[in-house]
């Protein structure tokens, strides 16, 4: 007999038992595609997180202070709740949306919308409610219990309760084991490390304390800080709405009929085309983006793909190229769907339909995009998950990838180029 069926035959009946269902629980779990957008949510990571948490009556956490497209608002609001775990927080007010103007796409402070402008609000409680039922869900300010209109919104940054000296200033918080503490000390007395409370009481129900980050706080979380499987789980609390998701399927089959009628046999290339008005100077050019997509296309032997772009003028130049140098076709939503569907693609925001092309660029058999996008990174990091499941490895950046996408861009600089992104982002 193998010494390690002994050990098994000496170990009591509720632990071998206990042993068999944690092993069948994960083993039907990575079966799971996680890179799926409507694969069911995987809750045991995040209800470990809540079992080890320091609950704090009174605490509630308000995570709407995000901006910008939909690869920075998960982000901004993931890394939020993250930290209000960890504080303990037993209310969480139900994010809210900063939206984007419709005008001037560089203007991305207008006015708050509710979650499902872009998530699937009923999802979300159901995710929180069943894998953390210490926490209250409020659906706004108002409906939190003793709330008055004297009661003030304290605004504060997560890497002030480090106390860590030096280092780059948008570095990720190297301290996150230490803040639950530092910050439970700090709503006692309102001493170190962050500035004095101005003699607030500690929270209690009968008076609650509201906690909201400053803009900015996006990227500081080290995801991987509680393994793998919470890393590859925890952004799936914020599933897309079904509307967009409906609208997702129907491009996405449709892209997969017109490649097999330009005889691609149903495989198609994704593309991250990122050359809009409100793209940093500093970032690649359309020649630069252009000539990597196209040399992957041609080297993987492509003859349809799907671009996604805001920018019209553009998306007709690469199309062009790809005709022209490669004979290959390329698609975007607007071309993808029709009837009710097409009106209601019309319909939605700027940011609304990026989350189409998002739903599309996923089920992509090959993905090109561009660094230093969120967009792109959010896309290759959640097709990453199809990798490894719950047991996901970090990407190699600025590699080869995963053979599943590429991002073109500079690698040099773990600061200037943004590539601390690949450490702070929720897949």
């Amino acid at each position: 007999m193998h010494r390690h069926d002994r050990l098994l035959r000496r170990l009591p009946v509720p632990v071998l038992a206990l042993l068999t269902i944690s092993f069948l629980t994960a083993c039907t779990h990575n079966d799971v595609d996680l890179s799926d957008p409507e694969a069911p949510f995987v809750s045991w990571p995040l209800a470990r997180v809540c079992e080890e948490t320091a609950w704090v009556e009174g605490l509630v956490f308000l995570c709407d202070n995000n901006s910008g497209g939909v690869g920075n608002i998960r982000n901004y609001i993931q890394t939020c709740l993250r930290y209000a775990l960890e504080a303990g927080a037993t209310g969480l007010v139900i994010p809210r949306i900063r939206k984007r103007s419709d005008k001037n796409l560089a203007d991305l402070f207008t006015e708050y919308l509710p979650l499902d402008y872009m998530f699937d609000e009923a999802h979300f409680r159901h995710a929180f409610g069943t894998s953390c039922p210490q926490i209250s869900l409020y659906a706004s300010e108002k409906d939190i219990p003793n709330v008055t209109p004297e009661t003030e919104v304290e605004l504060i940054k997560p890497k002030s309760f480090g106390a860590r000296k030096g280092g780059h200033p948008i570095d990720q918080d190297r301290h996150t084991d230490r803040f639950g503490d530092r910050f439970r000390k700090w709503l006692q007395d309102g001493i170190m490390p962050a500035k004095a409370s101005n003699g607030r009481d500690a929270p209690s129900i009968e008076k609650p304390r509201l906690i909201r980050f400053e803009w900015g706080v996006i990227w500081e979380w080290p995801v991987y800080r509680d393994g793998p499987e919470f890393a590859a789980t925890f952004g799936s609390i914020l599933k897309f709405n079904d509307a967009l998701l409906r609208l997702g399927r129907a491009a996405l089959g449709q892209m997969r009929v017109i490649s097999k009628e330009n005889g691609g046999a149903g495989t198609f290339l994704g593309a991250h085309l990122r050359t809009e008005s409100d793209a940093l100077g500093f970032w690649p050019k359309y020649y630069q983006q252009a000539s990597a997509y196209l040399q992957r296309a041609n080297q993987k032997g492509f003859r349809a793909a799907y671009l996604a772009t805001g920018n019209t003028t553009e998306a007709t130049r690469f199309s062009k190229d790809a005709m022209d140098l490669l004979g290959m076709k390329v698609f975007t939503k607007e071309d993808l769907l029709s009837g009710q569907d097409r009106d209601d693609l019309l319909a939605l925001s700027w940011d609304q339909r990026a989350i189409v092309d998002f739903l599309i660029l996923l089920g992509s058999d090959y993905f090109v995009g561009v660094m230093p996008s969120s967009f792109s990174v959010y896309v290759a990091m959640k097709r990453h998950l199809r990798k490894d499941g719950l047991y996901m490895r970090p990407y190699k950046v600025g590699t080869e990838g995963d053979g599943l996408s590429y991002l073109t861009g500079k690698y040099d600089h773990y600061w200037d180029e943004w590539l601390f992104m690949f450490d702070g982002m929720w897949p």
